[in-house]
């Protein structure tokens, strides 16, 4: 990928069925990494060519890396492994997720800690290096997408799950895949 090249990032979908299964998610939350931790074992559950499964990234300003963390799994998602690129990524900062955040969002070790140090830190647990797409401006569009698509549902806080495009209110991180499934299959 060069400067000249257009940027496009993959979809971020796994499964291919006619429900769909959209999850909103911040990188360093301990309830979006909870969800995001069940999607796997969903998608074996229900079946990819019954669901797709669409996750949606939710940047929290609370979160103080969470800008950071989101631009950098979206320029992931522009390589050539695309998704596959960009969930090694997820999971790489979810399974990783205190040394991505702030004691109680606004203090700790990451005070000290650069936007430069944290991506060299996903780097290092991940093994994907978005160096080139990262620093490319028309990145902010495959952002803008994800807060404006939020928005336009009226979401404001992760984990949110819809179905077939409505919002589930009543779902959460901690409900077993067997309730997520239940409700996509409804």
């Amino acid at each position: 990928m060069n400067a000249t090249t257009t940027l496009h990032g993959a979809p971020l979908e796994w499964g291919h069925g006619p429900r769909v299964f959209e999850v909103f998610l911040e990188p360093t939350c301990p309830f979006s990494v909870k969800a995001f931790n069940k999607l796997e074992a969903l998608l074996d559950h229900v079946g990819e060519e019954k669901v797709t499964v669409k996750i949606r990234l939710q940047s929290q300003p609370w979160h103080l890396f969470s800008g950071v963390i989101v631009r950098y799994i979206l320029a992931a998602s522009t390589l050539p492994e695309g998704k596959a690129a960009a969930w090694k990524v997820m999971k790489a900062v979810g399974d990783h997720r205190e040394e991505f955040e702030f004691t109680d969002h606004c203090r700790g070790p990451n005070m000290d800690a650069t936007p430069h140090q944290i991506m060299q830190r996903i780097e290092r647990y991940s093994g994907v290096n978005v160096d080139e797409p990262f620093a490319r401006a028309e990145l902010q569009q495959l952002i803008k997408w994800h807060c404006k698509y939020a928005r336009q549902n009226g979401i404001h806080v992760s984990p949110t799950f819809m179905v077939n495009g409505l919002v589930q209110p009543d779902l959460g991180s901690g409900d077993d895949i067997s309730v997520w499934a239940e409700r996509i299959l409804a």
